[in-house]
């Protein structure tokens, strides 16, 4: 997890000081936020229980995921140890000491050494109070276009997050390109549905739409307030409803002040 965090908090520091240099950093936040949706970087240690298998075999994956292959079956009565969690996959080692990712509900009726079954909850309503990751994907209006955002956010506290943004803004005349960091602060994170103020600053890059005359992209800086709610739907899912006000700091006499909101869902870990 700190390997982790500390990529997030570098990634905004280099993009802090890389003015000009726009479009590998923006390239590199994207990698991050894309790459802790589809793998998910924290998992839950198991403490390695042992357990016997009761269904005919379990099928064990390569990775936590359904598109990676089964390399390996364990039939009834064999042992496994269970190692850890991600979301609802679980590592395991076999007695002959093979390693590989089991989906749970191929463990419902597992056994303990004793032969009553193992009880594997669900993410409870204590989990989301404690935790520490959350990514999401929403899509709204930005300035009367459309707009797709990436966010991933962790928990400097129970009322603070660090969050990296990426969005896209796909409008009529021209595209953006956003990349920012920003502060979230949540006074009440124990209530079912939650208000949030964000705090935060970034930079954008304007691509016009081609015409006989290529036109030249641009880029800016922006600062933005916004407010918004969380509510806890069920087991590891949020809906995220948010509204947020910008200041784009032109280099033409007036700056732009372009207002944004965006729906969309999260999973925290």
């Amino acid at each position: 997890m700190e390997r982790a965090v500390s990529s997030l908090c570098a990634a905004g520091n280099r993009w802090g000081r890389a003015r000009g240099r726009w479009e590998p950093m923006q390239f590199r936040l994207v990698l991050i936020l894309c790459g802790c949706l589809v793998s998910g970087q924290v998992v839950g240690a198991l403490g390695e229980i042992a357990v016997e298998i009761a269904d005919p075999y379990i099928e064990l994956h390569t990775g936590p995921g359904r598109g990676y292959p089964v390399f390996y079956v364990v039939e009834r009565g064999e042992q496994i140890t269970l190692l850890k969690r991600r979301t609802d996959w679980f590592q395991v080692r076999t007695a002959r000491g093979k390693e590989g990712w089991v989906y749970r509900d191929q463990l419902a009726r597992t056994l303990n050494p004793d032969g009553s079954v193992v009880a594997i909850r669900d993410p409870s309503w204590e989990d989301f109070e404690a935790r520490r990751w959350e990514m999401s994907f929403s899509g709204g209006e930005f300035d009367g276009a459309n707009v797709i955002a990436l966010t991933a956010g962790y928990a400097l506290s129970e009322n603070l997050s660090l969050e990296l943004n990426y969005s896209k803004v796909l409008g009529r005349f021209s595209s953006l390109d956003m990349t920012g960091i920003s502060i979230l602060h949540q006074p009440f994170p124990e209530w079912r549905v939650s208000p949030f103020f964000t705090l935060g600053t970034g930079s954008l890059k304007i691509k016009p739409a081609a015409t006989l005359v290529q036109p030249q992209d641009r880029d800016e800086d922006y600062s933005n307030v916004g407010i918004g709610i969380k509510t806890h739907l069920s087991r590891r899912f949020l809906m995220r409803i948010e509204y947020k006000s910008y200041v784009v700091f032109t280099n033409r006499n007036e700056n732009e002040e372009p207002k944004e909101w965006k729906i969309g869902f999260a999973f925290f870990f």
